[in-house]
């Protein structure tokens, strides 16, 4: 099947480890992260591309991919099935090691240039799969062809101190990009991209082609661009968040629940594959029971509520015993939280079970400061993160900023107090 060549080809980079998730990505991609409930991150990516009306998506994976091939599965749930549509898992390449994986976002490109020549249209499109936003690509697509440009990047305002974190553009009065700084730490302009380029198909081959060892865009291939093609900034002005770190994930999730919301993933129109593993299609509407209510929090459908909620959101099947309560926390499919326990500012993966008067998160506000041991830069504002089905012990006490491993049994807790900033 060929592809119109005026419509452009989209290619959504969906490989990265995501480290500074921690446990939350042990056994998935970032992108698979479960957010806001029935939603997974690349939900948003996918729904941009959808609601601008384009028909060719290739995915590109390599870590830990299978959950996130199993929610994307035919593209179905995005209107990205059928003859002239569809959805393409470019599985991970390597070179003549096993170790020689994309080396960066432009090497990840390369090493997919056949399915570009096969898909040939006149502009790609190139997304990353770990960010929550609501954006019109085809509005920056216009903007591209009305500029002529060979390259446009997305760019939004930032503020200074986020600014080492990005790559920013320097323009001039028409918008075209004049200079480049990467993660600068004294920025000398107030734009950072989001990662989203719209460059000319013709003039992707050719550089890539020409220049082997550019391995990343932001690094190498913009600031080579900028001498010598035309590259514009486009402007976003809505909400965008990376959310590569706990504290984002958290803070975006958060970001949901606040009455005057930047996100509305209902009203963005934002699509899930809801049917996946059963995860919500198959679940009975959320039940509450006896003394059981919740107070500004997202509550998914299968939920059981016998005791509080507060603050918080929860995914599918999440259970919650009377007595127990739960606040400015996220809970993740099936998590079951027994009789008179407490959950206090934390994320639980799936199937979490935490023991009767059990605490997740005990501590003051200097505790909270206290970051975990081992990941300092992971856990400091006093998030405790449970991983992947875990047992919590009944009457077990966990501090701040604490880590507890995937899977990690009730018999292999050390003790029935764990410090704040300490992992199990």
């Amino acid at each position: 099947m060929r592809l119109d060549q005026n419509e452009p080809l989209v290619l959504l980079l969906a490989g990265g480890v995501g480290s500074r998730l921690n446990n939350l990505v042990q056994s998935r991609t970032k992108p698979a992260v479960p957010f806001a409930g029935i939603y997974r991150i690349i939900d948003f990516s996918l729904s941009n591309v959808m609601k601008s009306g384009f028909s060719q998506v290739g995915i590109l994976t390599q870590y830990r991919p299978l959950s996130l091939m199993r929610h994307v599965g035919d593209g179905a749930a995005w209107d990205l099935t059928g003859r002239t549509r569809g959805i393409k898992i470019l599985p991970p390449r390597t070179g003549a090691k096993d170790s020689d994986w994309y080396k960066g976002t432009a090497d990840a490109v390369r090493q997919n240039l056949d399915f570009i020549k096969a898909h040939l249209s006149n502009e790609v499109i190139i997304l990353s799969g770990d960010h929550i936003y609501s954006m019109d690509l085809a509005d920056m697509l216009k903007m591209h062809r009305r500029k002529r440009a060979d390259m446009t990047v997305a760019t939004m305002v930032v503020p200074p101190e986020q600014l080492h974190q990005f790559g920013c553009a320097i323009t001039a009065p028409d918008g075209r990009i004049v200079e480049w700084e990467e993660k600068p730490l004294v920025p000398r302009t107030n734009l950072a991209s989001m990662g989203i380029y719209v460059i000319n198909t013709a003039y992707l081959l050719r550089t890539l082609l020409a220049h082997l060892q550019d391995l990343d865009f932001g690094v190498n291939v913009i600031p080579r661009a900028i001498a010598m093609a035309r590259v514009y900034a486009y402007p976003f002005r809505g909400y965008w968040r990376d959310v590569g770190t706990i504290q984002a994930y958290w803070e975006a999730n958060m970001d949901v629940l606040r009455p005057d919301s930047p996100i509305n993933p209902a009203a963005w129109g934002i699509c899930s594959n809801t049917e996946a593993d059963g995860i919500v299609a198959d679940r009975c509407p959320t039940r509450f029971c006896g003394a059981g209510q919740a107070q500004n929090s997202l509550i998914a459908a299968g939920c059981l509520i016998e005791g509080t909620v507060i603050n918080s959101v929860l995914s599918p099947g999440v259970q919650i015993e009377p007595g127990a309560k739960v606040r400015d926390s996220i809970l993740f499919h099936d998590c079951r939280v027994a009789r008179d326990a407490v959950i206090d500012l934390a994320i639980l993966d799936k199937r979490v079970e935490v023991g009767a008067a059990a605490v997740v998160g005990i501590g003051d506000e200097a505790e909270k400061r206290q970051a975990n041991r081992e990941y300092p830069k992971h856990l400091y504002t006093g998030i405790s993160l449970i991983g992947k089905g875990a047992q919590i012990p009944p009457a077990t006490k966990i501090g701040r900023n604490c880590i507890i491993a995937p899977w990690c049994r009730a018999e292999q807790f050390p003790a029935s107090n764990i410090s704040s900033g300490e992992s199990v």
